[in-house]
């Protein structure tokens, strides 16, 4: 930007200030002090500090002196945020959805008014309200949950799962109640229209909760989900086309923060993405899911369809927002490849792979079958005109056809949902780290792929259960274990293995970010124990399995055991790295990296003929 440019831009910003007077200004948090442009500025003249209160999109909004911006305004804290809300409306702007989780606000501004809203104290970020985009029968034999439902009766019985999406159909008779009769669905809330009545114009969301808690009444059981006992709350946050903004999702975040109790909710599924543009402690929709993890609260989320180029070569770093961020738990996509056998599971080639870009986190946590996934149609939906071949009927007679076939990390996610809503009603005092931890641990880890394609592991939600139900009574019996367990945590960036894990470790602490060295007292984070001599079977020296620093300042860290990998540092990444320092991959290996300004789409993949939805031969 020209040095004429920044100072049209400056003197409109202070034309503005001055317009608004000096008390109002100072009652804003604006400097009346004209701010001159020093060597130590950045590209466009404003001191860094400043600056970076924008996102990297909307610094470069700052030189288009016409058109609007959606934005999400956070404020410095709570009680300033009425006085944001003033700023933004006289500064041109129209107020949105209030965003009280992350004492924020959507709004539509002009962008000559940017620099004027970061110069106020009592903005502490702008983000832009980026767009998101929407991201059986074999599959629960396949991953262990029918057996979970068959040998223990554990069917998400008691658990409230927050579904954001798309909506949920106004009637389907997989999401019935057979003993009080009406729909599994305890609410519905519309962020996008504002409608009372139960409708999914789009359709996604309706699939996505038929995965997660479909009974299979239609198909006399054979399409159930994976915790058909469980109940939803849909949260409407994609219109008709699949497509919704951040700031919706943040709303209904907040929503299910103010009434967890009310509806027993343990589980959120996002089934969505967006790209990611700032690093996700700044980032209002990763901000946003941190504060439903600290409420005691599982968010799942999909890593989005980006796994492979225009080229249809392998990429890294696709994963979508709020995936990247280490206190959600990330699904990557894997195919059952039709049958229940293991064996011949592989990973979907449009399945994003880590690191998260930005930060470099090594992302998936786990990979579940998210190819040909058979679940629940919406006959009033776009999906069921547009993708007409891939209906499926029940064994019911039906006046529509009840069932639809549909792959992506979208369908994928579901399954991990339904099995963390079994998990909980196994052992109800986990919390989302213990979660996490249990899931990875019990993964099934195939040799054919690394730590940032398929995470710890190819889901197991027969071994979590079972490890998650030991884990609330840990005297009644033998420490579960099988040799399919993959037994390690990617914690952090660190591959951690050799222990077991503990139902009281320190690192399950709601206040524990995933991967922190240290607990917010100051203590080592730890996970479990280990066996430090004689029989480990038995009557072994076991001691504690966790993080050792070297000094106070924790100059150098030991995982668990000096060999605990750094996975995101290491070759994975088409053997250049992957943690920002490796270019573009290896182009001989057919692999390339997805980085910094490079925008990446949610969750839907119709570019990728390895996504297009498959319907399986009948067993």
């Amino acid at each position: 930007m020209s040095s004429g440019g920044r100072s049209v831009r400056l003197f409109v910003a202070l034309l503005v200030a001055t317009a608004l007077g000096a008390p109002v200004s100072a009652q804003l948090g604006i400097s009346p002090e004209p701010i001159a442009p020093t060597s130590t500025t950045d590209l466009f003249g404003w001191p860094p500090a400043w600056l970076q209160k924008l996102e990297p999109i909307l610094q470069q909004r700052i030189s288009v002196f016409s058109g609007r911006s959606l934005v999400i305004v956070r404020a410095a804290n709570a009680s300033s945020l009425g006085l944001v809300q003033q700023l933004i409306r006289q500064t041109g702007g129209t107020l949105g959805r209030p965003l009280a989780i992350i004492d924020g606000q959507a709004a539509n501004v002009p962008n000559w008014s940017l620099p004027l809203l970061a110069l106020s104290s009592l903005v502490q970020h702008i983000s832009l309200d980026r767009l998101i985009i929407g991201s059986m029968e074999r599959t629960g034999a396949t991953v262990g949950a029918t057996a979970v439902r068959q040998e223990t009766g554990y069917d998400g019985s008691g658990v409230g799962v927050a579904v954001i999406d798309s909506g949920v159909s106004s009637w389907h008779d997989d999401l019935s109640d057979p003993v009080a009769g009406g729909m599994r669905v305890d609410q519905f809330v519309d962020f996008v229209n504002g409608s009372q009545a139960l409708y999914d114009d789009w359709g996604h969301g309706t699939h996505v909760s038929g995965i997660i808690a479909g009974n299979g009444f239609d198909s006399e059981g054979a399409r159930s989900g994976i915790a058909p006992g469980a109940h939803l709350i849909e949260l409407k946050v994609l219109d008709g086309s699949g497509q919704g903004h951040i700031s919706d999702v943040i709303a209904a975040l907040d929503y299910v923060i103010n009434h967890k109790d009310a509806y027993g909710l343990r589980v959120v599924n996002l089934s969505i993405g967006a790209p990611v543009s700032e690093p996700y402690d700044v980032d209002p929709l990763t901000l946003a899911a941190k504060r439903v993890v600290s409420a005691g609260i599982v968010v799942v989320a999909a890593s989005g369809n980006n796994g492979r180029n225009a080229q249809q070569q392998t990429q890294y770093g696709g994963v979508t927002s709020p995936g990247n961020a280490p206190w959600v738990l990330t699904v990557g996509a894997s195919s059952h490849m039709g049958t229940v056998d293991r064996s011949d599971d592989t990973i979907a080639a449009f399945s994003s792979r880590g690191p998260g870009a930005i930060d470099y986190g090594a992302k998936p946590d786990v990979v579940a079958p998210g190819v040909g996934i058979e679940s629940l149609s919406d006959p009033n939906s776009a999906f069921y005109s547009q993708r007409s071949q891939y209906l499926l009927s029940g064994t019911l007679d039906t006046w529509y056809l009840p069932y639809l076939s549909l792959s992506g990390t979208s369908m994928a996610t579901p399954v991990v949902t339904g099995t963390v809503a079994l998990m909980l009603q196994a052992n109800p005092a986990l919390t989302p780290n213990a979660v996490k931890a249990i899931l990875q641990y019990t993964a099934q880890a195939y040799a054919a792929y690394n730590e940032l394609t398929q995470g710890a592991g190819f889901l197991n939600a027969k071994g979590a259960v079972e490890l998650a139900q030991f884990l609330a009574a840990p005297s009644g019996g033998a420490y579960p274990s099988s040799p399919d367990w993959s037994a390690h945590l990617i914690w952090g960036n660190h591959l951690i293995s050799g222990g077991r894990l503990t139902a009281e470790a320190s690192g399950w602490s709601s206040n524990v970010t995933w991967g922190a060295v240290k607990t917010p007292a100051g203590q080592n984070v730890q996970w479990g124990v280990i066996c430090s001599g004689g029989s480990c079977d038995s009557d072994g020296t076991w001691s504690t399995w966790g993080t050792t620093c070297s000094d106070f300042n924790c100059s150098q860290v030991t995982w668990g055991s000096p060999d605990s990998p750094d996975v995101v540092a290491g070759s994975n990444c088409g053997g250049s790295g992957c943690n920002g320092s490796g270019g573009s991959g290896d182009p001989t290996s057919g692999t390339t990296v997805v980085w910094g300004s490079t925008v990446v789409w949610g969750s839907t993949c119709e570019d990728d003929p390895s996504c297009q939805p498959v319907i399986w031969p009948r067993p």
